[in-house]
């Protein structure tokens, strides 16, 4: 029998925020990451809110900031759900509205804009992370030009993608390289069509694991999560590009498996757990998030980026996760909720607008 959900002790106003931009290009019935499923997916998170004892009012944002903040003024929730995902490569906006419901004075779900900017910015939070004395991917470098190529001898095979994406966005076949040439090539197409840096890191052989964690003053981690690329035929590489992720007629879509819970033995599992939660407190995430891993030649757990603000989808990723210990979706929502409502360490909830 599903979990009794745990009800707040007052009826909350929960304002459901997601990127409601139509202007994008045409999209394939076969993407899974496109606007269709998003507002099926926002449509069955108001259904579960409010199945969890909330008001909700879901409220999508295009690109007009000010007409939003007139509306979440009128509205006056008790707490934002942040569902808003940039669309367009390299933007910003995620950060900017968080720190806008922030300057208004409004409780948000998810990690505060500073982390939000920080983790967009790959070669930034790796960089961060490195200094906190956490491991990284070895030879993890930006490159701004394609000159920049030449700057240093590489130990290949490398994994080069934009700097400044998130969901697999700029990751494909083509995107483990060789040879200082495929280097010089593959920079040249993302410098031109992402606008924006390259970041190039040592491509790690071993096993990769998908960390979630929910809470806010007390972290939780859920089962560890396994990606079995073993089924990939050997032409295409063991990544999670955006194929893999979104694409169903792709083979990467159909031969990428998750085993959930995965089989650790203990002593590893603790360390990647460790490491992990250090890397989420680190760059300053909150209230749930995903820490995605990968094991180095040496079996040591290696931070490939901590994705702030994961993917909520019922029946995938974190809801997967959760579930697994009796986390209901409801319940899981409302933990995130609660965890907004708890506030930050350190930040005054000054209204500045």
């Amino acid at each position: 029998m599903e979990q009794q959900v745990q009800r707040t002790r007052r009826r909350l106003h929960v304002a459901l925020v997601y990127n409601g931009d139509r202007e994008g290009g045409p999209e394939h019935p076969e993407d899974r990451g496109g606007t269709n499923d998003l507002r099926t997916m926002i449509r069955h998170m108001a259904k579960s809110l409010r199945r969890a004892g909330n008001k909700v009012t879901v409220v999508p944002l295009a690109r007009n900031l000010s007409a939003f903040q007139r509306k979440l003024r009128r509205l006056a929730p008790d707490v934002v759900f942040n569902q808003y995902d940039d669309v367009v490569h390299g933007a910003l906006y995620e950060m900017r509205l968080q720190a806008l419901v922030r300057m208004m004075g409004f409780p948000i779900t998810g990690s505060p804009a500073l982390a939000l900017g920080l983790t967009r910015y790959k070669h930034m939070s790796a960089s961060l992370l490195q200094g906190a004395g956490i491991r990284i991917p070895f030879c993890t470098d930006v490159l701004e030009r394609v000159s920049d190529v030449d700057r240093r001898a590489w130990p290949f095979p490398l994994i080069v993608q934009p700097s400044q994406e998130h969901a697999g966005i700029g990751l494909d076949r083509t995107s483990i390289i060789h040879s200082k040439k495929a280097l010089r090539d593959r920079t040249r197409i993302i410098l031109k069509e992402f606008h924006q840096p390259v970041l190039v890191q040592s491509f790690l052989p071993g096993r990769e694991f998908n960390v979630a964690i929910i809470g806010g003053r007390r972290l939780r981690v859920m089962p560890l999560a396994e990606i079995d690329y073993s089924q990939l035929p050997a032409e295409i590489p063991p990544i999670m590009s955006y194929a893999a992720k979104y694409i169903e007629t792709a083979e990467e879509y159909k031969k990428t498996r998750v085993i959930c819970p995965a089989e650790v033995e203990p002593e590893l599992a603790r360390e990647i757990i460790s490491t992990a939660l250090r890397a989420f407190r680190a760059v300053g995430a909150w209230g749930y998030g995903r820490v995605d891993i990968r094991l180095n030649s040496e079996g040591r757990p290696c931070v490939l980026e901590v994705n702030c603000n994961a993917c909520l989808d019922d029946g995938v990723g974190m809801a997967r996760q959760a579930n697994h210990v009796g986390i209901t979706y409801p319940r899981l929502l409302q933990m995130i909720v609660k965890a907004a409502l708890e506030g930050q360490p350190y930040d005054a909830d000054i209204p500045m607008i």
